[in-house]
């Protein structure tokens, strides 16, 4: 039976604030092998019963089911519309109407009535209080209220509320972005929010990123001096008139009960001075103050379709622990980032005071140095009228621990809740395997992810950073992108790296940058050197070409073309000979074989500079095929050729030995093409010697680490990338695991063997980089990859490359077009041959080639033709479920 499942929008189920169409897809069903979809139609309607269609494409005989680019379509703004699709297969089946996906249209900037207002001054610069907006207004009997929208952003972060009730489930919105050039607003239906007669609108604001206290430099009020607000709501009435509630200086403003809200440092709140019902209309205002307005651009303003900030699970604490000091200290058995939801009673004015934090020291004890000058506090202060409920509203922590330095009365487990922010992305990646550990290093991968995709990807979540530190982002890319829907969160993150971008084309250490010129006293930042660091600043290439490669999207490549060809310029401009650098390298981060008491490790910044050069050159050329612009693809591949001749003269002799005797410089070298064919082979053995003269341990850092796996088993030493991974002592990603740890840690050593910490100055024990070992479980171990030349999977190559001591590997991944499926298990050897069993699940209307690495005997193909290749057998491979015996 043939069926459409669901359509995709922006490879979202769902949008709002669309102000252009969405790029469309839908997921097939069939219980038949080898489908491929024939035609489609598609309708587009603002009717939920599609009585009457904007858009009907017709019959298209057309075997695309994503990335699918409707004509421009005239659409009604701040409007919801309704979109179906049909289709037709090669085995003469044809679908029903698909489940109708939907979407919410947004507000162009021309068109916002509202303008941003505060209920501060400019002498509260310095301050970081909650304010509160209301605004009473009325409306006709209920029945005559079709429909109602409103767009909202701010100048810091906001809630909205509507007679008494909270809008939606997001949290710290508007984000964090460029504001000057890029402010999201969000766009929700509040149609069941309003009521006949009086009603009422408000907004709670608070500083955010805005103008908080923000970076290691703790430098305030990086955007504005004043928090604003803005929105505009659309109410439709029967009649098809419409009434427009918007922000103007005829709001009211007022201070809130929360006294003090910075990322870093948390909450103060003090219920005493909660005024209740403040967004209701029984509520009397006669008390609160005029706004302002603010002379702010409206039309920075772009929308917030999907992906918001909301909160994702919740967590019970394990246990209430007493450390050897007398500490009491609530353990959620997990390193997350969020915040503590508590119910309290106690009489008005006692306290609650909670510090959170990663990790106990080595007696046991509350171990809070490493978060830098970071609070981490929750300060409330009781009402006194009964049980109270409490959780932040403008920060968010990131913890496994909290310590109660006071609480009214003996707190309990039941008093107390974990709730886990971060952006609302679809799972998409799983694996399990038949080792514990393994899946516990999976588990920590994947909560490296959460806990740092808190709208921008976050370096860390803890301490007085929790920057978009652009080398973080671009390591893991691949890997998060397997795991989650990454598409919509990293499209924005880029759209701000963009912005951010020097005029000469570098790119800054983070984004959004609030570094530059704000870095003097820094001893590696002052003297203008926050931006264009190799293998940080090529996430401008490598991020849009990992979402080209994941989702066939093509949309994101070609809005950040120019970004990727101004930084591909920027080091062309800057290079001799093709050698460029500039004025601060990073180098192999915090690589072990650095110097005594330094962060950078051996691999020479001039090698490192001259791979991340070959590799975004490589990419800007692909990316200009990919787009159709033959002009650039033929200019940057003769450019990367020239570089890789450079590189080659500069660091191999003439008998293949290359300069820099590091495992870095020998992973580059071979993971980015970079050695001669006729060096291959010695490159390779001398890689296994440098992982042999450390007991068969890696020494590299951020740079290194994400290829080591692979530059082995690309080169025929899949076992030993396997044994590599499968280290359980110092240093390797499992003695983390071995260590207890539930997430990924900055350092190698964060803890030491002997109990003792890495320097406090820098030791995050949720980091992400080194978790895009996720990335070779999915390509290599568990084999499932895409093409470039069909990129979002729509055709697949699937070689899983058993081993590690494992029986069994099972890993699904939710492509665009539906789940792919691998589980292999191999059985001991026996006679010197091992038998493997296969299952892979394919989607309808795709292919994969299907390659049994290693196969010297075919036992059971199921029917599917496999043929001899250099190292194994392959099979071209329709859709369907599939069965496959060998011996290798």
């Amino acid at each position: 039976m043939l069926a459409v499942e669901k359509i995709t929008l922006n490879y979202e189920t769902t949008l709002t604030g669309c102000e252009t169409l969405p790029v469309f897809g839908w997921i097939i069903t069939s219980t038949l092998r080898d489908v491929q979809q024939r035609s489609w139609r598609l309708q587009l309607s603002a009717q939920e019963d599609f009585a009457q269609c904007v858009f009907d494409s017709g019959e298209m005989h057309d075997d695309r089911s994503s990335n699918i680019e409707l004509p421009d379509v005239a659409c009604q703004h701040s409007t919801r519309y309704f979109v179906r699709v049909h289709i037709t297969d090669n085995h003469g089946e044809e679908s029903g109407w698909s489940p109708a996906a939907t979407f919410i249209t947004g507000l162009p900037a021309r068109a916002w009535q509202g303008v941003f207002i505060s209920a501060e001054t400019p002498q509260d610069k310095d301050n970081s209080k909650g304010t509160l907006l209301r605004h009473a207004f009325s409306l006709p009997d209920g029945d005559d209220i079709v429909s109602a929208v409103v767009h909202a952003s701010a100048l810091g972060l906001y809630q909205l509320w509507i007679n008494g009730e909270k809008v939606g489930r997001d949290e710290l919105s508007p984000g964090w972005t460029s504001y000057h050039h890029h402010l999201l607003y969000q766009t929700w239906d509040v149609t069941e929010h309003l009521r006949e007669g009086e009603n009422v609108i408000g907004a709670m604001v608070g500083a955010g990123w805005y103008k908080g206290d923000m970076s290691f430099n703790r430098y305030r009020n990086y955007y504005g001096q004043q928090t604003g607000f803005i929105c505009h709501m659309v109410v439709t009435l029967r009649d098809g008139s419409q009434r427009i509630i918007a922000t103007d200086a005829h709001w009211q403003g007022c201070d809130d009960a929360i006294l003090f809200a910075e990322i870093y440092d948390g909450e103060v709140y003090d219920a005493r001075r909660e005024q209740r019902g403040w967004s209701e209309p029984a509520f009397s205002a006669g008390h609160w103050r005029a706004v302002t307005t603010l002379a702010a651009e409206t039309s920075v303003l772009q929308p917030q379709t999907a992906c918001p900030v909301q909160e994702i699970e919740r967590l019970a604490p394990c246990s209430i622990i007493t450390t050897p000091k007398g500490e009491t200290v609530l353990d959620f058995g997990q390193n997350l980032s969020g915040w503590v939801e508590f119910r309290v009673r106690g009489a008005a004015g006692e306290r609650v005071v909670l510090r959170h934090f990663e990790v106990l020291d080595a007696e046991g004890n509350v171990y809070l140095a490493n978060l830098r000058t970071a609070k981490q506090c929750i300060d409330y202060t009781l009402r006194g009228e009964g049980e109270e409920c409490f959780h932040p509203h403008f920060t968010f922590q990131g913890f496994r621990y909290v310590l109660i330095e006071r609480w009214p009365g003996t707190p309990t487990r039941d008093d107390f809740v974990a709730v886990v922010l971060h952006s609302a992305m679809t799972p998409t990646g799983h694996i399990e395997t038949s080792n514990a550990d393994l899946n516990q290093l999976h588990h920590n991968i994947m909560w490296g992810l959460k806990g740092n995709f808190v709208d921008i990807p976050t370096d860390c979540p803890q301490r007085d950073e929790r920057l978009g530190w652009t080398g973080d982002a671009q390591i893991f890319c691949r890997t998060a992108s397997y795991l989650m829907q990454t598409r919509t969160f990293f499209a924005k993150w880029l759209t701000d790296l963009q912005h951010d971008q020097t005029p000469e084309g570098g790119v800054p250490h983070v984004i959004p940058d609030i570094l530059t010129g704000k870095c003097d006293n820094d001893r590696f930042l002052s003297h203008g050197r926050t931006h264009s660091a190799a293998a940080w600043a090529d996430a401008a290439v490598i991020n849009p070409w990992t979402l080209y490669l994941m989702y066939g999207d093509k949309q994101t490549l070609a809005r950040q073309y120019d970004s990727m060809k101004a930084w591909v310029e920027f080091m062309h401009d800057n290079a001799v000979e093709n050698q460029w650098s500039w004025k601060l390298q990073f180098g192999d981060w915090v690589a072990l074989d650095a110097k005594e008491g330094s962060y950078f490790g051996a691999t020479p910044n001039e090698l490192t500079c001259m791979a991340y050069y070959a590799l975004s050159t490589l990419l800007l050329a692909k990316s200009a095929k990919a787009l159709g612009n033959d002009v650039d693809h033929t200019h940057y591949q003769a450019l990367h050729t020239a570089i890789v001749e450079s590189f080659r003269n500069e660091f191999f002799t003439a008998t293949g030995r290359l300069a820099a005797r590091t495992q870095t410089a020998h992973i580059l070298a071979l993971y980015f093409q970079l050695v001669p064919d006729a060096h291959r082979e010695r490159t390779v053995q001398t890689l296994l010697e440098l992982l042999a003269e450390n007991d068969g341990h890696l020494v590299t850092g951020f740079v290194g680490t994400p290829y080591f796996c692979h530059a082995l088993s690309e080169n025929g030493q899949a076992d030993a990338a396997w044994q590599l991974l499968m280290k359980e002592d110092f240093p390797s990603w499992l003695y983390q695991v071995k260590a207890g740890a539930t997430t990924i840690w900055e350092h190698w050593d964060g803890v030491k063997p002997d109990g003792t910490m890495w320097s406090p100055d820098m030791n995050s024990f949720n980091h992400y980089a080194y978790g895009a070992i996720g990335e070779w479980l999915y390509r290599v171990a568990a084999g499932i990859n895409t093409e470039e030349h069909a990129p979002g999977f729509k055709s697949s190559v699937l070689r899983p490359i058993p081993g590690g001591g494992l029986t069994w590997l099972k890993a699904r991944y939710g492509s665009v077009y539906g789940d792919i499926a691998v589980h292999w298990t191999q059985e001991p050897a026996r006679d010197g041959l091992q038998s493997i069993t296969l299952e892979v699940d394919i989607p309808p209307n795709t292919h994969s080639m299907v390659i049994l690495d290693g196969a010297q005997t075919l036992l059971d193909t199921d029917g599917l033709d496999f043929a001899p290749v250099d190292g194994g057998y392959s099979a071209q491979v329709g859709s369907g479920h599939y069965r496959v015996i060998w011996q290798r």
